[in-house]
């Protein structure tokens, strides 16, 4: 079981972490600093996988790791998941940040923080490991993507549908009002 994730950039800033385990939020904050100093000294040549630190669970847990550019991407996971089958699962998250935007960088994660956890939700929920094929992950967040659009759309057309009243009559149709945004309300 997958217990958290973590991504952090080459001076330890977090640019994503989600945690399936409850920590609060100062110890989460210890866990990104001990697991940054435990990866970031680790040479390239070495193998991408580590005994977890004190703080998260020591040896029974693993970090597992992929450095790619300027970020760490980290998953904190028990004994009983695969390393090889993690580094996959980071390869896949990693692909698909970088189609949905076309060759992702640090900003995109600090940018686009609900697409990233979107994304991260797709591939594990409360720990477990949901889909691994990009190709179902890549439909699923086009169809997020035409839902949003379809909402912005809507939102749009009811914007340019609003009466301004004015102020005189606002007691006489202030009940009117109520009614209709109380419709709007239910029909989205």
């Amino acid at each position: 079981m997958i217990k958290a994730i973590l991504v952090f950039n080459n001076h330890g800033k977090p640019r994503l972490s989600k945690f399936y385990h409850y920590f609060n939020e100062d110890m989460q904050q210890q866990i990104v600093k001990e697991t940054f100093q435990l990866v970031s000294k680790r040479d390239d040549n070495v193998c991408n996988f580590l005994e977890g630190g004190s703080l998260i669970g020591g040896s029974d847990y693993k970090l597992i790791y992929r450095h790619y550019a300027t970020l760490y991407f980290v998953f904190c996971v028990d004994s009983s998941e695969s390393e090889l089958g993690i580094l996959d699962l980071i390869q896949v998250f990693v692909e698909t940040l970088d189609k949905c935007f076309e060759n992702v960088c640090e900003l995109d994660l600090i940018f686009h923080v609900d697409k990233v956890h979107y994304i991260l939700n797709e591939l594990v929920m409360g720990g477990m490991v949901l889909e691994t094929n990009m190709t179902e992950i890549l439909q699923r967040i086009e169809e997020q993507n035409k839902m949003e659009k379809q909402e912005v759309s809507f939102l749009l057309s009811i914007r340019e549908s609003i009466i301004i009243i004015p102020k005189e009559s606002i007691g006489i149709c202030q009940n009117l009002t109520y009614q209709a945004f109380f419709i709007v309300v239910l029909f989205v």
